[in-house]
């Protein structure tokens, strides 16, 4: 008897241990389990915020993180280079970058850049969206003309006509009409956009853009009506400067020097390094047959800006 006692504690001793062995595995499987699944969980975590998809690209648009759309939608777009809403996002990236450069070389890549995929997605464009597109592409030729040693100011006009056509309300279309036609010398265009520009947003810039205009086109009384609008008001010195040059050119065409060398005067009061003033002042002498004063005067010009186009010629002729 106790033989058999003897061979049941043994018995239930071993039946313990293995009991207490798989007790012990089960918990470490547990734990490895566990821990899979907490790497994974994290892992897939981590996978879906590094995921660029056209939900991540809007979020980063939402955010005026310009860098992170160019830099999601371009990854996005080496995949799905036709994908319409990630063109458009990227192309859009790309202008607003190309504002921000002090590098007129950066900003050229990036309106290039722009341009190119805002042509892209223009074919697939929904009707809806069409006119914006259209609108984008004629800012971005705009800027473009503006840095670039080339023309684009007429396809600055074509873009931005057939956004006005199709009903696109934005109200800077007329003042880069009016300025991407005065690019191109086309005078009256360039009077009547202006004119449309200032029925949305009266500023002294626009107003001496017209100004120049009328100028142009020889029509002095009206441009000295806006000139003077200017100076009553007008407290940017660089803009009044500017008007009391024109008023002065004006009065050179009509030979009142007394009063275009009072206008010429009052711009060196505000600049005495003013180069346009010493030159048209060596007008007024020229005007007058008082060539040695003239040449003075052209020659001071050239000394403050050697680069100074008219006041070469003046002294390459006489």
């Amino acid at each position: 008897m106790k033989e058999d006692f003897e061979i049941q504690n043994n018995s239930f001793a071993k039946r313990h241990n293995n009991w207490l062995k798989k007790l012990i595995i089960s918990a470490l499987v547990l734990v490895i389990l566990a821990g899979a699944g907490i790497g994974i969980f994290f892992g897939f975590q981590k996978f879906q915020s590094n995921r660029i998809t056209i939900k991540s690209i809007k979020k980063a648009w939402s955010e005026y993180d310009y860098q992170k759309v160019y830099e999601q939608s371009f990854s996005y777009l080496q995949n799905a280079p036709y994908n319409n809403t990630v063109l458009t996002y990227y192309a859009y990236a790309c202008f607003f970058l190309s504002q921000a450069q002090s590098e007129t070389q950066m900003a050229q890549e990036y309106l290039d850049e722009s341009i190119n995929s805002l042509r892209i997605a223009i074919y697939s464009a929904s009707k809806n969206l069409l006119p914006q597109l259209q609108y984008m592409l004629g800012r971005a030729y705009f800027y473009k003309n503006t840095i670039s040693t080339h023309y684009y100011a007429d396809l600055s006009i074509k873009y931005l006509l057939l956004a006005k056509e199709n009903n696109y309300d934005a109200p800077d279309i007329p003042e880069y009409l009016g300025l991407s036609y005065a690019a191109l010398g086309m005078t009256m265009e360039s009077i009547s956009a202006f004119t449309e520009a200032l029925l949305v947003r009266e500023s002294d810039a626009l107003l001496l853009s017209i100004a120049e205009q009328y100028f142009n086109a020889s029509e002095y009384t009206a441009a000295e009506q806006y000139l003077y609008r200017i100076i009553k008001n007008c407290e940017n010195d660089d803009i009044l400067i500017q008007s009391h040059i024109l008023l002065g050119n004006i009065y050179i065409n009509r030979e009142e020097y007394d009063l275009a060398m009072e206008e010429f005067n009052n711009v060196l009061k505000k600049n005495v390094n003013s180069a346009d003033a010493h030159y048209g002042i060596g007008v007024i002498y020229e005007k007058q047959g008082n060539i040695v004063k003239a040449r003075a005067e052209w020659r001071q010009a050239l000394k403050l800006q050697v680069n100074h186009a008219d006041a070469l010629k003046k002294m390459a002729n006489n």
